[in-house]
């Protein structure tokens, strides 16, 4: 879940990009970086941190040229060293920069084969890294000097890293001087669209994460990277498509549309805020039908992402909906945050009740999902401190049991709430008076009324099916080993102690 940008114009693209960036930035709050290109000469900022934190005037100064990508990143893989913070350069050969979306679930055995047989050296413990060294080595093969170096020889690359690679991945790469490219993986897991705009000066193109950025920018949006397509983007502004895999299938990833994307994108042809719509009407069915005689006084979100199923389910139930939480913008979302300790702490800092919205009240409250449980149970007992008589809540996600592993943080079971528990008990652990959750059926039938087309969604957090068909109970007990709370926590330690060092 990072958000990606790559932009070929006709003037300077720095401002463009950081723009983009900003729109992008619920995609993550870890870290930012641009890389811009003037002739072969690129220039590079990156660091921890939100874009205006990492981004001042005098970086964006430093970025000339009328080509770049950029990058905001949520860490699933390695760490959230700075380090770490994307774009990501290889100098053999043309310079290659890459920003990437997603995560490779073979990322250590290519790893081993990169340093073994490509005797490639990594510098980092990102796949990112990897599937930028793996893009460089198959470019390195064709063997031809930069200016005899043509689409199509992109494109076979692409086809042999999809070979190699396994996982969901979105990526942007920018080859110095030459133009920029952009591919997703054979089953379209993670997002990634392409647009253009006219200018005066001539035709600009952009790929992104998500379409909302190509609208904010005044772009216009051609439609998504198929799985296992890529786009290149000469130097010039000349777009070349290219299926680069051989067997591919739709099955982008339903947490998308239930919360991870911004609600005024459209993914793989779904709008985002009327799949939101459709999730809180089955949601309404569900109550009515589990209580007919329910005593709901009050339907309020859990801001902001599940609003827009909110006010559907209160519409669909007759029921009147409030706004009972203001939000502090400025904390970024807890589920992704490192840390269990770090997450709870920010709840209480991020929403504040109004009293009176829940005084002498049963209070339906609707979230997105429930991951962790930390933000439900956190509110349920901010909705009866603020003098809610009963508190019900209702998740427009099914209960998330398994890892996710194709780039959203829920890697470890042992912290999923839901996992190895009834709803009941899930209920009791979070100190409602009831819960009920979404049916996997209705919300896969509300994104797939959107785009009647693609039959099958990345639903493994939720049904422990991975569309990859590579993932057994080795992989997961090693992610679990390496990602989980204690071994984060673990490693900011050490970070910061390297930084210490470092400084002194």
């Amino acid at each position: 879940m990072c958000g990606i940008i790559g932009i070929v114009g006709k003037s300077p693209v720095n401002q463009a990009i950081y723009d983009g960036l900003t729109v992008l930035q619920h995609r993550g709050q870890d870290a930012a970086g641009i890389m811009t290109c003037e002739n072969t000469n690129l220039y590079l900022r990156k660091d921890n941190g939100l874009v205006r934190d990492v981004l001042k005037t005098r970086h964006m100064l430093n970025l000339k040229g009328n080509m770049g990508i950029g990058h905001v990143r949520y860490p699933t893989a390695g760490c959230s060293s700075s380090a770490e913070a994307q774009p990501f350069y290889v100098n053999s050969p043309y310079g290659i920069t890459l920003a990437h979306n997603g995560n490779l679930v073979n990322a250590e055995p290519l790893k081993e084969d990169l340093m073994r047989d490509d005797l490639r050296h990594l510098n980092t413990n990102s796949d990112s890294e990897v599937l930028l060294n793996i893009l460089a080595h198959e470019l390195n093969k064709i063997g031809k000097h930069r200016s005899k170096l043509n689409p199509d020889d992109i494109f076979d690359a692409v086809g042999r890293l999809h070979q190699r690679c396994k996982g969901g991945y979105a990526a942007v790469a920018m080859i110095t001087g030459i133009g920029i490219l952009g591919f997703r993986d054979p089953n379209g897991i993670r997002p990634i669209v392409f647009g253009e705009r006219k200018t005066d000066i001539g035709t600009e193109s952009i790929i992104a994460s998500e379409s909302v950025a190509v609208d904010a920018l005044d772009f216009q949006l051609i439609r998504d990277i198929e799985p296992g397509e890529a786009v290149f983007i000469s130097v010039e502004g000349e777009i070349f498509t290219r299926q680069c895999a051989d067997n591919i299938k739709y099955s982008p990833c339903i947490f998308e549309y239930v919360y991870l994307a911004r609600p005024d994108s459209i993914i793989d042809g779904i709008s985002v805020y009327k799949a939101r719509l459709r999730m809180g009407e089955t949601l309404a069915r569900k109550i009515l039908k589990l209580y007919p005689t329910h005593d709901i006084d009050v339907v309020i979100p859990i801001p902001d992402s599940s609003r827009t199923a909110a006010l559907s389910l209160a519409n669909e139930m007759g029921i009147t909906y409030r706004e009972g939480f203001v939000k502090n913008r400025y904390i970024p979302r807890t589920f992704i945050m490192p840390g269990q300790n770090v997450r709870k702490k920010s709840v209480r800092q991020k929403l504040n009740a109004i009293n009176l919205e829940f005084k002498n009240k049963n209070v339906l409250l609707v979230d997105d999902s429930i991951v962790r449980g930390t933000t439900s149970k956190e509110i349920v007992q901010m909705a009866k401190e603020a003098g809610a008589k009963r508190v019900y809540i209702a998740s427009a996600a099914p209960p998330v049991r398994h890892p996710n592993v194709y780039g959203i943080d829920m890697p470890s079971v042992s912290e999923l709430i839901a996992y190895d528990r009834n709803i009941e008990e899930v209920a009791i652990t979070i100190g409602a008076d009831w819960l009920v959750y979404q049916d996997i059926d209705d919300l896969i039938s509300s994104a797939q009324k959107g785009n009647k087309l693609i039959s099958e969604f990345d639903a493994s957090c939720f049904t422990g099916k991975y569309v990859t068909g590579d993932i057994d109970a080795d992989y997961l007990a090693r992610l679990e080993s390496l990602r989980n709370d204690a071994m984060k926590e673990s490693q900011n330690i050490d970070e910061g102690l390297t930084d210490l060092t470092n400084n002194q």
